[in-house]
């Protein structure tokens, strides 16, 4: 281990380039042009119509400010929560860190409006339950989207699959198998965000290395 470890160049030219990459919206492209090959892959147009909203609320780690943290009393967690749109393939389209008490409709709101500025054929969007009332409304005169409310029904009990719902629960599924990401390590929310959508290229990157299946 200390052999590869005096391989590596120095954590502070790294993070330059990582500083650099963040700030000039490079992480981003290169993971957004990445998404659109995964989506032709599979057979499906680079610009998606449809997709799943939901948030994950994370434990914070010390180096979190009290300007970005917050406490879910729901989930009980003192730290910051990820607000996320994927495709229904799960491949992310948007994501925006707030602090953990940050409301889901506020969030969503700004999150919405940032993906139908970008993804110009997206017209439905699943949501759960506190994405209802006014934000329903303002979807559909503002952004000419459909939001399409998922409730579980009352009777139900236990774990359920939901419909739709799954596809970003196994989004958060994944982010969670990325050791930087089980908890929040980053001091600012835009690093964040950027830790997100690299562990979402090296998981499109895998899928795209594989070798395609025979043509009958």
């Amino acid at each position: 281990m200390a052999g590869d470890a005096g391989r590596l160049p120095p954590w502070d030219r790294v993070y330059a380039f990582f500083r650099r990459w963040r700030d000039h919206g490079l992480i981003k492209e290169f993971h957004d042009r990445l998404r659109g090959q995964v989506r032709e892959r599979l057979g499906r147009d680079t610009e998606p119509t449809a997709g799943v909203i939901d948030s994950q609320s994370v434990k914070a780690d010390a180096v979190v400010g009290s300007d970005s943290r917050g406490f879910d009393g729901g989930k009980l967690i003192n730290g910051r929560k990820r607000h996320v749109v994927v495709d229904t393939l799960g491949l992310l389209l948007a994501v925006i860190v707030t602090a953990a008490d940050t409301g889901d409709r506020a969030a969503a709101q700004v999150l919405l409006r940032q993906v139908a500025d970008t993804h110009h054929l997206l017209a439905l969007v699943w949501a759960d339950g506190g994405c209802t009332g006014s934000l329903v409304e303002y979807c559909l005169a503002a952004l000419v989207l459909v939001l399409a409310i998922v409730k579980r029904s009352d009777d139900q009990k236990g774990f359920v699959v939901l419909p739709k719902r799954w596809i970003v629960e196994r989004f958060f599924a994944h982010l969670m198998r990325t050791r930087r990401l089980a908890r929040d390590y980053e001091r600012r929310t835009t690093s964040a965000e950027a830790m997100i959508y690299w562990s979402m290229t090296l998981l499109m990157t895998r899928r795209l290395a594989r070798p395609r299946p025979p043509q009958e």
